[in-house]
């Protein structure tokens, strides 16, 4: 469970607001994005990937203190994904055959029909 950035007690991930001091935790009328905070003597523009391509078009910009565009410049974009690792052969042709199942059965009806007929 994060905890509140006011109070510093913990909330449930999901909670629109802190049940202890009531501050908003998400973004008014879209309780699906987070609303993110600065320190009370920091601004968010300073680390914020949008502010520093000059992409970002809200208005309390260059001084903002809440945000819902925030991105820390520090991370990535997008997520580093897991290179996927094909395991042993065996298991390849495994998968190949689950993922093209129909294809191999269409093969296996062309295949019976061409010996009946022989």
């Amino acid at each position: 469970m994060p905890d509140c950035p006011r109070c510093h007690q913990p909330v449930d991930a999901r909670a629109l607001a802190c049940p202890h001091c009531k501050i908003p935790l998400k973004a008014f009328g879209h309780p699906g994005i987070p609303l993110y905070r600065s320190k009370p003597e920091e601004f968010l523009c300073t680390n914020c990937i949008y502010h520093e391509d000059d992409t970002c078009n809200y208005p309390q910009r260059p001084f903002a203190k809440e945000c819902t565009l925030y991105h820390d410049r520090a991370e990535p974009l997008v997520p580093q994904t897991i290179p996927y690792s094909s395991g042993d052969g065996l298991q390849s042709i495994k998968n190949w055959c689950q993922r093209h199942l129909v294809w191999l059965a269409l093969l296996g009806l062309i295949i019976i029909s061409i010996a009946l007929s022989i």
